[in-house]
């Protein structure tokens, strides 16, 4: 059996940014429901193995929002972060301090953008959702070098 291993109270910041530029997502879902209509929805999340759980917890208690999930039937973790005003409040703020360096900066800026977008109510409009759709195509895996 192996030693538990006591995780710092303090992480640091720039580790941090390091980390997610690797291990992070930012993302914009959308989705058109026949009841509801259309529906932006932004996500944080960090994904590790499942030995990593008590980091990933960690998380948690930094940021002062999200959630972990554990995945045991892929053998992961991940600390989410979902609701609007956490993203706002605590991920934006966090982030806009201690950059991420890499392409995932420009992933974030999509981000921040569409975030931006849903807070003036624009998410709500035709135009808007149409600039949010273009702005998530370009992001993560369709971003064109």
């Amino acid at each position: 059996m192996r030693p538990k291993v006591e995780l710092p109270t303090y992480i640091n910041p720039y580790w941090l940014a390091g980390f997610v530029s690797a291990e992070g997502c930012f993302f914009v879902a959308y989705s058109q429901s026949s009841n509801f209509g259309p529906r932006v929805q932004l996500f944080f999340r960090i994904s590790q193995h499942s030995r990593d759980a008590e980091l990933m917890k960690s998380l948690v208690k930094h940021f002062g929002c999200g959630v972990y999930y554990s995945r045991h039937n892929r053998n992961e973790g991940e600390f989410q972060v979902t609701v609007f005003s956490n993203i706002f409040e605590y991920i934006m703020p966090f982030f806009n301090q201690y950059p991420i360096v890499g392409v995932k900066h420009l992933d974030y800026l999509d981000f921040c953008q569409v975030a931006l977008i849903m807070k003036e109510g624009r998410h709500l409009t035709i135009e808007g959702l149409d600039e949010i759709r273009k702005i998530k195509s370009g992001m993560n895996s369709g971003r064109q070098n």
